[in-house]
C-alpha cells in the first residue's frame, strides 16, 4: 500500500505507539479498513463488537492491542500485470475483482519484504521475463511471496511461474541477491491453471534449502511455501499466551490438540503438560508438525493425520479423556459434529481460539447448551487496521471449579 510518511505525533498513551500516515491507495486496496481511525478507537470499536456478540455467555476481558501497530504482517504476496504501455506493476487485486492495485510499500506488511518485491519488479526487463495475463495464459511470472523470520531473521522469496523455466535463473538469483544479500533461499513455484489460488502443486529450490525458520513462544519452525504460520507473531506471541493461561496447565494434562496445523499451539503447550496429541487433516501439515515436534525435541507430543472429530469420538468409544481441548477452528468456525465430539470426550477445560468473533458465539451457543460455561474470553487484534479480530475463551465444564 503506497503511502506518505508524516511526523510522528506524541501522545501521552504509552501503551500503544501512535503513528499519522497517509496511504496513496488507500480506497482502491481495501486492505485496510480503518487505516484513517486512530488505533486506540480501533481497539475500542472492536472490544465493543466483541462484548456485545459474547455478552450473553460470560465476561469479555480488555481486548489485546499491539505497541507499534504498522508493518507487523511477515508473508508479503505480490501479484505481477502489465499496464497497456507496457509498465510492469506489482501489488493486489483490487477488492472484489482481479484489477491490480500497483503497491509500492505498505502500512501492514514488512518493509524488507515489500523492497524485495520491488527489486524484482525492476529485474525483470533486463532479463526479459514477462508477466502472467490471465486473460490469454501468456507470460511467466504471476505471482511473488515473501516471508520473513522475524526473530531468525531469515527470508524465502517465492516466484510463482506459469511454466517451470525461469530463464537465466542462476543469474536471476545473482542479481537478486547482490541487491538482498540477506535473502536465504528462493523456490520456484509453478501454477500453470487458470485459478484464484495463488501457489500450484511443483516446487523447485533454485538457492539455498528452501525453507526458513523462525521461533516463536520459545519454539523453533520451519516454514516452506506452502506452510500455514501464523501472519502476527507478535500478536501471536501474546494470543498462545493467553491461551495457556487460560488453560490453566499444571504440568499433569493430556491436550488435545484439534485443527492443529503445523503444530504451534500443541508444541507450546506441551512444554507444560504431560503428553499432547495433535489432530490434523491436511498431510502435508501433519509432516511439518512432525519435523517441528524432532527440531525441538519434543518426546511427549505426538500428531496424527485424519479428522479431529473422527478422532475424539473414537477416544470416547474407547472410554479415553481429555483433560484440555485446544480447537482452533477456519473462520467459518466449528461444526455440530466436531463440538459434540469434544463434549463427549469431557475434558474440563475447552480452549476456543476464534478468528470470526460471529461464529464463536454461534458455537458457544451451541456447547454452553451441552455441560459447558464459558469462564472468560479475551479479543486479540492481529490485524491491526483490518476489520478482523481474534478471540481466545476458556470453557469450563459445569462440574468443574476454575482453579
Amino acid at each position: 500500500m503506497g503511502y506518505n510518511k508524516k511526523p510522528e505525533k506524541k501522545t501521552t498513551d504509552k501503551k500503544y505507539v501512535k503513528k499519522d500516515f497517509s496511504c496513496s491507495v488507500d480506497k482502491k486496496c481495501g486492505g485496510c479498513q480503518y487505516l484513517t481511525m486512530n488505533y486506540q478507537e480501533q481497539l475500542k470499536m472492536k472490544q465493543a463488537s466483541v462484548r456485545k456478540l459474547l455478552e450473553p455467555f460470560g465476561k469479555t476481558g480488555a481486548i489485546i492491542g499491539m505497541e507499534d501497530s504498522f508493518h507487523y504482517r511477515n508473508k508479503v504476496h505480490a501479484v505481477f500485470d502489465r499496464l497497456r504501455d507496457g509498465t510492469v506493476i506489482s501489488g493486489v487485486y483490487q477488492e472484489g475483482t482481479h484489477n491490480v492495485v500497483p503497491v509500492t510499500s505498505c502500512l501492514i506488511e514488512d518493509e524488507k519484504s515489500d523492497a524485495i518485491i520491488n527489486d524484482i519488479r525492476g529485474l525483470l526487463k533486463s532479463f526479459k521475463i514477462k508477466t502472467y495475463d490471465e486473460d490469454t495464459g501468456y507470460g511467466l511470472l504471476r505471482h511473488v511471496l515473501v516471508r520473513r523470520g522475524f526473530a531468525s531473521g531469515q527470508i524465502m522469496v517465492v516466484l510463482v511461474l506459469g511454466s517451470p523455466i525461469l530463464p537465466s535463473k542462476n543469474n536471476f538469483v545473482k542479481a537478486l541477491r547482490k541487491l538482498h544479500p540477506e535473502i536465504s533461499t528462493v523456490v520456484i513455484n509453478v501454477n500453470d491453471k487458470k485459478t484464484s489460488m495463488v501457489l500450484g502443486e511443483k516446487e523447485s529450490v533454485i538457492y539455498g534449502k528452501g525453507f526458513i525458520e523462525d521461533t516463536l513462544c520459545g519454539c523453533t519452525f520451519r516454514i516452506s511455501p506452502k506452510s500455514f504460520y501464523q501472519v502476527n507473531p507478535v500478536q501471536t506471541e501474546k494470543l498462545y499466551g493467553k491461551a495457556m493461561e487460560l488453560a490453566q496447565l499444571t504440568g499433569k494434562e493430556k491436550v488435545i490438540d484439534a485443527y492443529c496445523g503445523i503444530g504451534t499451539i500443541g508444541m507450546v503447550a506441551a512444554k507444560q503438560v504431560r503428553e499432547v496429541i495433535g489432530v490434523e487433516l491436511n498431510k502435508d501439515a501433519v509432516r511439518d508438525a512432525i519435523g517441528n515436534a524432532k527440531r525441538n525435541d519434543m518426546k511427549n507430543i505426538r500428531f496424527v493425520q485424519g479428522d479431529a472429530t473422527e478422532f475424539m469420538m473414537a477416544m470416547a468409544a474407547r472410554g479415553e479423556k481429555a483433560d484440555v481441548v485446544f480447537m482452533d477452528p477456519p473462520r467459518s468456525g466449528s461444526t455440530e459434529d466436531f463440538m459434540n465430539a469434544a463434549v463427549k470426550l469431557g475434558p474440563s477445560r475447552i480452549v476456543y481460539i476464534s478468528c470470526n468473533p460471529e461464529t464463536l458465539a454461534r458455537d458457544l451457543k451451541y456447547i454452553t447448551k451441552r455441560g459447558y460455561r464459558m469462564r472468560e474470553a479475551y479479543p486479540v487484534d492481529m490485524f491491526p487496521h483490518c476489520d478482523h479480530c481474534e478471540v481466545v475463551c476458556l470453557l469450563q465444564k459445569n462440574n468443574v471449579e476454575c482453579r
